[in-house]
């Protein structure tokens, strides 16, 4: 039986899909701590930290019988790179610093099986169950319930972003706004105008090509709301760290403020 890949059926459903990024957790209860929070995926970012496959596994792993899709942000293009993690339980993968529909290509290919790519097959998957399932049947349906999402960080992204939404096989377009940021020289200036024409053009190829267009980067509430409204609905709604430095100072802050008398 196949597991239901619910942060791609909340996008299907024109949906807002909300992940959380994981740089810190370490341990595979995050997994049920993000799906008690109400969060739809997991950011696993193995680009940002040091955190081993084996733990990016494992987190998956737990992810996949909590009703939260598990993605991992995968620190290069390589094809072992997105196959490991696939293989590991990944219902996905996140690709930074994609430039041209020529490296989203090769995106797809090292993450589908044939006929969309050339990913090996590995035998039983943890995305369906571990079940006994007819091959042709398990290709197919690990081919349509993965989600490949493609990171455009900078303007040479923006500017081919229709080409890159064109290509078969990508289904999310993730604006990576922090750095896009510091590639056009306005280091975190995520309202600025560059910025909004750069969201105002990716959300018009996602929607013409059907994919779906997404947000990262941005955490404050007005600029998050904006870019929502105009139509981004992959969103990576802050990560572990952050959630714990706000919660603590906001803790810290109470206590120093009581009176001793």
């Amino acid at each position: 039986m196949a597991i239901i890949n619910h942060a791609r059926a909340r996008l299907e459903r024109g949906e807002v899909a909300l992940g959380i990024g994981l740089r810190q957790a370490r341990t595979s209860d995050i997994a049920a701590i993000a799906e008690a929070c109400g969060f739809d995926w997991l950011f696993i970012d193995l680009e940002h930290n040091s955190m081993s496959i084996d733990t990016a596994a494992q987190i998956s792993a737990a992810a996949l019988g909590r009703g939260i899709t598990p993605l991992v942000r995968v620190p290069d293009h390589q094809a072992f790179q997105s196959s490991r993690v696939l293989d590991a339980g990944a219902m996905g993968i996140v690709a930074p610093h994609v430039e041209t529909a020529a490296q989203a290509r090769a995106i797809v290919r090292n993450c589908k099986y044939p006929p969309l790519g050339t990913r090996s097959l590995a035998g039983a998957a943890p995305q369906l169950d571990f079940g006994a399932v007819p091959i042709p049947e398990a290709i197919r349906t690990m081919n349509e319930s993965m989600l490949v999402t493609i990171m455009l960080e900078t303007s040479a992204g923006i500017e081919n972003a229709e080409e890159i939404a064109a290509v078969e096989g990508v289904d999310v377009l993730l604006i990576g706004t922090n750095d896009l940021c510091a590639d056009m020289g306005l280091p975190g200036q995520f309202g600025h105008d560059k910025v909004v024409t750069a969201y105002e053009r990716t959300i018009a190829a996602a929607k013409k090509y059907g994919k779906h267009p997404g947000m990262g980067g941005v955490y404050d509430d007005e600029l998050m709301r904006r870019y929502i409204q105009m139509g981004a609905r992959f969103i990576l709604s802050g990560s572990d760290l952050a959630f714990l430095m706000a919660g603590a100072r906001s803790r810290t802050g109470f206590l120093r403020s009581i009176n001793l008398r």
